[in-house]
């Protein structure tokens, strides 16, 4: 009997603005082995690029931003990205806040989505955003050939920027949060596609890098664990990116901002019962239970 037809994601529509551009993955020259680690933002991201960096290259002291890059990032002069990746010999890994379906997919590729509860995850990205010194302003705005409106100044509230957010009315240009989620996790169950949560990553580091080990199909000598955890640390990673050029001219505190805190519940005593309650019904409006459990906790039905 001949094994079921899987039918791949499309790309059905194009997200262009000051921040993202996906059009910048049509014709992308993907290889066999690569690996795409994709979020709505503020969930882990560079975390788990430096679990798949450190799993790639084995422990190696090294700038995971450096070589794992934001493809689908409008100010970066696209040549310099794909001239970066074409150098590269080894596995490579990459970086998207593209949802599903504005993005090119390849079935050969893999795929790794972390998620984050929504009010952690806003918490965090208005502390970025917030951070964001005039030189980042620059560089969004003043790129050559901007698409669209410039990204405006963060709301200096960070409950304003909650309420805005949940009322659609965040001017930062992100991808609508909901659907993101959505179409992700309605795609779970792809053998290429693997989610991955934020409070698992806090709760058992060890136990998730094995599980994404596992996935992309690196074996690991049992010796070299203890020095990839290491690695994978929060406090690790943020001494590490003091060294990263591009967090001290974006972030007005460097890698102290761009590496705020990482931790949950930050919203728990300044939200209203009336913002909560709000939240609420906004989730059940716009996920699946299945969906918004998941997204809440890492818990999947």
């Amino acid at each position: 009997m001949a094994a079921p037809t899987i039918a791949w994601p499309e790309k059905t529509h194009e997200i262009r603005n000051v921040i993202m551009d996906s059009i910048r993955w049509d014709g992308f020259p993907f290889r066999d082995d690569d690996i795409v680690i994709t979020t709505w933002g503020k969930s882990g991201t560079t975390w788990t690029q430096q679990i798949v960096g450190q799993l790639v290259r084995c422990g190696a002291e090294m700038s995971t931003m450096a070589i794992s890059p934001w493809l689908d990032a409008a100010p970066r002069p696209l040549k310099e990205v794909l001239d970066l990746l074409e150098a590269q010999t080894h596995r490579r890994f990459i970086k998207s806040h593209l949802p599903l379906d504005a993005l090119v997919f390849s079935p050969k590729a893999k795929y790794i989505y972390v998620g984050r509860d929504g009010r952690d995850s806003l918490w965090s990205w208005h502390n970025h955003y917030a951070s964001f010194t005039d030189q980042a302003y620059e560089m969004f705005n003043n790129a050559p050939g901007r698409i669209g409106p410039p990204l405006e100044r963060c709301p200096e509230d960070v409950v304003e920027h909650f309420r805005q957010w949940l009322d659609d009315r965040d001017h930062s240009q992100l991808p609508d949060f909901w659907s993101h989620y959505q179409g992700w996790f309605d795609a779970r169950r792809l053998p290429n596609i693997l989610l991955v949560h934020f409070n698992h990553l806090k709760a058992d580091l060890p136990g998730e890098m094995r599980r994404i080990a596992g996935f992309l199909g690196i074996e690991i000598e049992e010796s070299l664990w203890p020095t990839l955890i290491e690695h994978c640390t929060f406090d690790y990673m943020k001494k590490t990116a003091t060294k990263h050029p591009i967090l001290q001219a974006a972030f007005k505190n460097g890698s102290n901002d761009f590496f705020h805190s990482g931790t949950n519940g930050r919203w728990r005593d300044l939200l209203t019962a009336d913002d909560l309650a709000n939240y609420d019904s906004k989730v059940k409006e716009k996920l699946t239970p299945e969906c918004a459990l998941w997204m809440a906790t890492g818990e999947l039905p």
